[in-house]
């Protein structure tokens, strides 16, 4: 009887199955395994690649009131670079507040991209505000190049046509500024092609929002936030 009771408490044991956990052998291998589509965003989310097809790229510019601390400008593109994201062109200056500069950045990026280059740069302790200047920027940029002398005269009338300036002439070579918003630069440059360019430098877009309109989000243009006259 004892022996009847002990198999029948094993059969239903097994038939309710009382260790169901799978042999090491029924374990897919890793190939075998489904593995998920498309990237991580920057907080670790993966994204769908049909979603993410939707967006298209688009150069913005991306303007930031930071403290001036050394090395801000490299962390600074160094946040931007380790997350993939591709820097255009990039400046920086001092703006109308002691100890304040202004980083100008131009990407080519979808939109959930810049919005993400806004927001990390926003988590950097020496970013005071940043955001993507809006509308129709004033923008402009300084180019130096140098050009053969082989034909002086004709070389300083196409400076004269693009309102540039010429810093150095010599017999070999002459050099050139020019200033302008980033079409009429590519047009110049275009047009001094024809002398021979030896060199050239340009220290890409900087940019200002038009009328009243802060660069930076929360900017108060001339201020930022401190005021200029004291009451005795």
């Amino acid at each position: 009887m004892s022996g009847e009771s002990a198999a029948s408490g094993h059969d239903s044991d097994t038939e309710s199955g009382g260790d169901s956990r799978p042999m090491p052998g029924d374990q897919p291998g890793p190939e075998e395994r489904p593995h998920p589509e498309g990237r991580r965003n920057l907080e670790g989310i993966r994204i769908d690649p049909v979603v993410e097809a939707e967006h298209e790229s688009r150069r913005a510019v991306i303007s930031a009131l930071v403290e001036d601390e050394p090395g801000v400008l490299a962390r600074v593109s160094g946040l931007v670079s380790r997350r993939q994201f591709n820097i255009e062109s990039l400046t920086v200056g001092p703006t109308t507040v002691d100890g304040h500069s202004r980083i100008t950045m131009v990407v080519e990026e979808t939109d959930p991209g810049i919005d993400q280059i806004e927001k990390q740069m926003a988590k950097l302790k020496p970013v005071i505000s940043v955001g993507e200047v809006a509308g129709d920027a004033v923008t402009a940029e300084l180019v130096l190049l140098k050009v053969q002398a082989d034909d002086p005269a004709a070389v300083h009338a196409v400076s004269e046509m693009y309102d540039g300036r010429t810093l150095d002439a010599g017999p070999r070579t002459i050099t050139v500024q020019l200033t302008g918003d980033e079409a009429r630069i590519d047009d110049a440059l275009d047009a001094f092609r024809q002398f021979g360019i030896i060199e050239i430098a340009r220290t890409g877009q900087t940019a200002l929002a038009r009328g009243d309109i802060p660069t930076a989000p929360g900017e108060k243009p001339g201020t930022a936030g401190e005021p200029t006259t004291h009451d005795d």
